[in-house]
């Protein structure tokens, strides 16, 4: 079933422009975790002695809330949120009882098969609630209500029996779930996501189904696993065709994932003389990965084949070359999963550095490493190296296939060694050895963080960006992978991230990186969905001044609004029926008289400014990738740079050239 474009706003913002929830008001000194679970969905905060209709209100436990008639508020617009017991709670319906209940596993009514547990058990009184309220999470046992709220008039009233948590997701993560069922509505949001896709996870659906929902959540590229694809198979070449073209028909550009060492399923049993050894001299099958020698020239010229053909029978937008170094994260001390240990790197090892690399791992060699040998450090530094020379070496292939498809962008996605500074001799992976390589070739360096800092939570991210300023000047080849997958170590409350935790992962991610990936497409849970785009906005501050909406965002956004825009006081082509996006910067939206003479409706470039006179609109735009641009009216003649253009459309989606440029659309 085909979605039409304004599945966006059934999704996200479908309200008017004075209906969406602008802002937050904390009550008291201490703003506990508020702060960031309402910042992490797009909120903004403003002063508590300001509080406004369409706004969220908290009053934290043990605080007492200034007088007010409360219940006019909330009918008036005000969402109110409580904690425990108070007498505003009691005022509104919610009573403590004599009984009691330890509380450590959860039941949340959006997801009530997810296991849900506290770190800190808390003792808590069984409370009454309302007969009109909704238990979103109760204590999974005894079934008392943890998490309750009901609609009132305009606005709402949010309760839960004990106070979110320090980092605001340790309770309840689903706490902004819970808010959105109540009227809450984000304005804004962002269409700027990357996410990873895995094909035999969606093998049987709806492809324009699932694009529509893609770019309802904000995604405008998807790298697509490309390994299943690299052997030609009619069927296989068939959904593949598909994909990506009801992606480029919902504006979503589409990038081969390619995950070299490995390299297909059928190029690893077709080739046993070229496959990768392990330090125990096996064949290198690492979980789902079977990695191949492309150090061997044979293998690597068989494999760049492959690779030219992949890339050349498909419609694809750019490639992803990912995890480009060896294994394991056990690193040497796992001799039965540490790569590279095959013939070709051992001879060229043993005529520069005089000795086996394989006698480090032999017991019987007088070389059996221990962790200060002098002969591990000159392998591991080998080894780096030696990832940086492939890296460098397919990027040089894919910058050949470029010379025919210049339009292909280029995305190398690498693991963080600068955070987690035991990845360089774990993997061989070294930034500092591949980001110099952006001097002479046109990429972005996608850093994924590894599973061993999976638990240190949301404040990584800017943390990890702080460690790759000094490495490069081109900050704006930088992105980073947020990984959405169950986690080995002991987190609390959900294994994997989820709800609040989620948002907060994606609202700073959004903020430190000019791109943010998702891995993966299959792991974000339906209940997260909606509010993905609200979380990736970075709007930094908003403000009422008379009719107009000033907003200062640090990327870029969309503002929900309905109607025909003003932006900074000029008629704004790139809106639709609810949402205006604007350039990065600060801007002003006010009411039009009537909308440009044609719309663009939806667009994954980044726009630089915009305009619109009675018979025309122009924009210019910055594209690492093709752009596509979904336009309301065709246009009768179109310009790039002021010189007539015909491009290619699709139904109703325009595709634009990579790189910066100025278009004109005429009718």
């Amino acid at each position: 079933m085909r979605l039409p474009i304004n599945l966006l706003a059934m999704l996200a913002l479908s309200v008017g422009a004075h209906a969406a929830t602008l802002s937050f008001q904390i009550v008291g000194d201490d703003p506990g975790a508020w702060r960031q679970i309402l910042s992490s969905i797009g909120l903004t905060e403003g002063p508590a002695s300001a509080v406004k209709t369409n706004s969220v209100v908290v009053v934290p436990n043990g605080v007492t809330a200034p007088e007010a008639n409360w219940k006019q508020r909330v009918e008036d617009g005000t969402i109110l949120v409580l904690e425990g017991d108070s007498a505003l709670a009691q005022s509104f319906g919610f009573h403590p009882t004599a009984a009691r209940v330890t509380v450590r596993s959860v039941e949340d009514a959006r997801a009530p098969k997810l296991r849900m547990v506290w770190e800190k058990a808390l003792d808590l009184p069984v409370f009454e609630v309302p007969s009109t309220a909704r238990v979103f999470a109760r204590e999974r046992w005894q079934g008392s209500a943890l998490m309750a709220g009901f609609r009132l008039g305009s606005g709402a009233v949010l309760w839960m029996a004990a106070p979110p948590g320090p980092h605001g997701y340790e309770r309840f993560p689903y706490v902004p779930q819970a808010l959105m069922e109540l009227g809450m509505e984000p304005r804004f949001r962002s269409s700027n996501m990357w996410a990873f896709f895995d094909s035999s996870y969606r093998a049987r659906v709806d492809l324009d189904y699932f694009a529509a929902r893609w770019r309802a959540s904000g995604i405008s590229a998807l790298h697509v696993a490309a390994w299943h694809y690299w052997e030609r198979d009619p069927q296989s070449d068939e959904y593949l065709r598909k994909l990506i073209d009801a992606c480029h028909r919902n504006a979503i550009q589409v990038y081969a994932w390619i995950e070299m060492p490995h390299v297909s399923e059928k190029f690893w049993a077709e080739h046993p003389e070229w496959r990768e050894k392990t330090a125990v001299l096996q064949d290198a099958q690492l979980d789902w990965r079977k990695l191949m020698n492309l150090t061997n020239r044979q293998a690597f010229a068989a494999a760049s084949a492959n690779m030219r053909d992949l890339v050349e029978r498909f419609d694809w937008d750019g490639v992803n070359l990912a995890e480009l170094y060896f294994e394991s994260l056990e690193g040497h001390a796992n001799p039965a999963r540490f790569t590279p240990m095959n013939d070709d790197v051992r001879s060229e090892f043993r005529a520069k550095a005089g000795f086996d690399p394989h006698d480090l791992f032999d017991s019987a060699s007088p070389r059996y490493f221990d962790k200060n040998s002098e002969g591990l450090k000159q392998f591991l530094e080998f080894r780096a190296d030696l990832a940086r020379r492939q890296q460098a070496e397919w990027i040089g292939e894919v910058d050949e296939i470029r010379k025919k498809k210049p339009y292909l962008d280029l995305t190398l996605t690498h693991i963080d060694d600068r955070f987690d500074t035991t990845m360089r001799d774990k993997l061989g992976a070294d930034a500092s050895r591949v980001l110099p390589l952006l001097a002479e070739h046109d990429f972005t360096f996608l850093i994924e963080d590894p599973a061993t800092v999976w638990n240190l939570g949301p404040q990584r991210y800017p943390q990890i960006a702080a460690r790759y300023q000094p490495l490069t000047e081109r900050q704006d080849k930088l992105a980073i992978d947020v990984n959405i997958v169950e986690r080995y170590q002991d987190v609390y409350p959900t294994k994997v991230q989820t709800g609040a935790e989620l948002f907060q992962l994606v609202h700073l991610a959004s903020l430190a990186f000019p791109r943010i990936a998702l891995y993966f497409e299959n792991s974000i849970t339906p209940t997260d969905l909606p509010l993905l785009t609200a979380a990736a906005s970075t709007v930094e501050k908003v403000e009422q001044v008379g009719p107009k909406l000033v907003v200062d965002s640090r990327r870029g956004t969309g503002v929900a609004w309905t109607g025909p825009a003003l932006v900074d006081g000029h008629l704004w082509p790139i809106a639709n029926s609810s949402t205006v996006w604007l350039p990065a910067g600060k801007h002003s939206i006010g009411s039009a008289p009537a909308n440009a003479p044609i719309l663009l409706e939806d667009f994954n470039g980044e726009i630089k400014s915009a305009g619109a006179s009675a018979k025309s609109v122009d924009f210019s735009y910055q594209s690492s990738a093709r752009a596509y641009a979904v336009v309301g009216t065709k246009p009768g003649k179109i310009e790039i740079d002021g010189a007539p253009a015909v491009l290619e459309w699709n139904g109703n989606v325009l595709t634009l050239p990579r790189g910066q440029h100025l278009v004109t659309l005429t009718q």
